[in-house]
């Protein structure tokens, strides 16, 4: 058998960025900083949003959500990316690339159903504000996130179904900073063509289906919204033109990688940078900070600490 003499693979090695020492203690810091705000500033979306009753509505809970699954998104990944900067051995263990790439898929298809979600909703409030309540009742809207997690769940399930039980026995270098589906496959000792057309068929679909109905959706709202007056058409404008930045910046990658599982470029990395670490600090910024009651509730709630700690130093 042409690979008896060959040891089976139990860890991989990340190549990561970049092999120079220079950039990576710069990568270290810059990554370092981006994280912190990420996870800081997540955190403080949903500690206001759960504490603050004037947000007890549909929309803030699906905010809440996406702040929560951007959280997670960025944390599978890149702590050890960060880490791996300080080192010279960048290895995985194969236990540890499979639940990388087990909470990547997870987290992905919760985020890519519930950006859908979102999209409907600001539809309801845009174009049938009456009606609004009504529609996106809080049982509608907790379906909707749990549909998102069931969807997440049985995607991953359908992906690692076939990965687990491949054979690895040659390299065992992957060309990135985690672990992800396209370059683990291609490092197997079997043909996986079946398992590449098959993650085309549905992580590479998935994400382009969704993809067109977000870009419908604010097509519509911007359509709707052209009879009012400019004022409103320039803030619905703005708002449509702000989410579908971010969306375009966590799908566009996301298509490019899983649509073309066969070829690998060398922009591949810079994108997964983008929809794993970039778009969820980017996240809270454009749908959260920019909403005038999330900001005055986050001032209110900073406000009520300061005093509040302010008191317990007073003798």
């Amino acid at each position: 058998m042409a690979w008896s003499n060959q040891s089976v693979v139990t860890e991989f090695i990340l190549q990561g960025l970049s092999s120079s020492w220079e950039l990576q203690n710069f990568y270290f810091l810059f990554f370092s900083m981006v994280y912190v705000a990420t996870v800081l500033g997540n955190l403080l979306i949903v500690f206001t949003i759960v504490s603050e009753p004037r947000l007890h509505f549909p929309m803030y809970f699906l905010l809440g959500n996406l702040s929560f699954i951007d959280m997670s998104l960025a944390s599978f990944a890149t702590p050890k990316m960060i880490a791996d900067f300080l080192s010279e051995y960048k290895a995985i263990s194969f236990e540890g690339c499979i639940t990388q790439i087990f909470f990547l898929h997870l987290l992905g298809g919760v985020e890519i159903f519930l950006l859908v979600s979102m999209s409907l909703d600001r539809y309801v409030a845009i174009c049938k504000p009456l009606r609004y309540l009504t529609i996106m009742s809080w049982r509608k809207c907790v379906g909707l996130v749990a549909f998102s997690w069931i969807v997440g769940i049985f995607h991953v399930m359908s992906q690692l179904a076939f990965t687990v039980n491949l054979s690895f026995c040659g390299s065992n270098v992957v060309d990135s900073f985690f672990c992800d589906l396209p370059l683990v496959i291609k490092l197997a000792c079997v043909d996986t063509y079946i398992l590449g057309v098959f993650m085309i068929s549905t992580s590479g679909m998935m994400n382009l289906v969704c993809f067109i109905l977000l870009v419908i959706s604010y097509t519509i709202i911007l359509v709707t919204v052209r009879q009012h007056s400019s004022g409103g058409s320039s803030k619905a404008l703005s708002t449509c033109s702000a989410h579908f930045t971010v969306v375009t910046l966590f799908f566009g990658p996301c298509i490019f990688i899983y649509v073309c599982p066969f070829t690998n470029f060398p922009i591949d990395k810079v994108l997964s940078v983008f929809y794993t670490i970039f778009t969820p600090l980017l996240n809270p910024v454009i749908y959260t900070l920019r909403n005038k009651d999330v900001k005055d509730s986050m001032r209110k709630l900073s406000n009520r600490t300061f005093k509040s700690s302010k008191t317990d130093h007073t003798p």
